[in-house]
């Protein structure tokens, strides 16, 4: 299994968010809202047009531990959300497939992350990519382990500050 590194450098994610944003607009609202919310990848592909349309806070059930999770959206984010969704329905997967319409695979993620990663000179980069990143950025603003503990639902500080690639 390969262990994944939070994107540190706040550089590295604009560089990241540029070289997805020439590829798609899903690509670049994925990474986004990956590296903004903390959650799981499983919870993100899940997410439908009606989970965030004319909203400034997104609520839903973790898949994983079944307890409710919300996240703040930037304003960065809700417009282009608004663009994205406009030829969309509401029932619509934000994350799907054009051939199929079902959200894309976890793989295919892996391999639109990993790819932008080595264009920007990164390695170690893969689907928790983001999740770590989200809890990095927060820890260097809040100092606050706990708060990361519990939302990412971590057995010790120790835990998380390892997930978070701080030891």
């Amino acid at each position: 299994m390969q262990v994944v590194q939070p994107i540190k450098d706040v550089e590295k994610i604009k560089e990241i968010q540029t070289i997805l944003k020439k590829q798609s607009d899903r690509d670049w609202l994925l990474f986004t809202i990956g590296i903004s919310s903390g959650l799981h990848l499983t919870d993100i592909l899940k997410l439908k047009v009606s989970d965030v349309q004319d909203k400034t806070v997104v609520s839903l059930r973790e898949e994983r531990t079944g307890k409710m999770k919300s996240f703040k959206l930037t304003d960065e984010l809700i417009h282009a959300l608004r663009e994205y969704n406009k030829s969309m329905d509401s029932n619509d997967y934000l994350f799907r497939s054009q051939r199929t319409g079902q959200p894309i695979k976890r793989i295919r993620v892996y391999r639109i992350l990993n790819e932008a990663a080595k264009q920007a000179g990164l390695e170690d980069v893969g689907t928790h990519t983001m999740r770590k990143t989200y809890g990095y950025h927060v820890y260097l603003k809040t100092n606050d382990v706990m708060r990361l503990k519990e939302l990412f639902n971590h057995s010790a500080p120790s835990v998380t500050l390892k997930y978070i690639g701080l030891v």
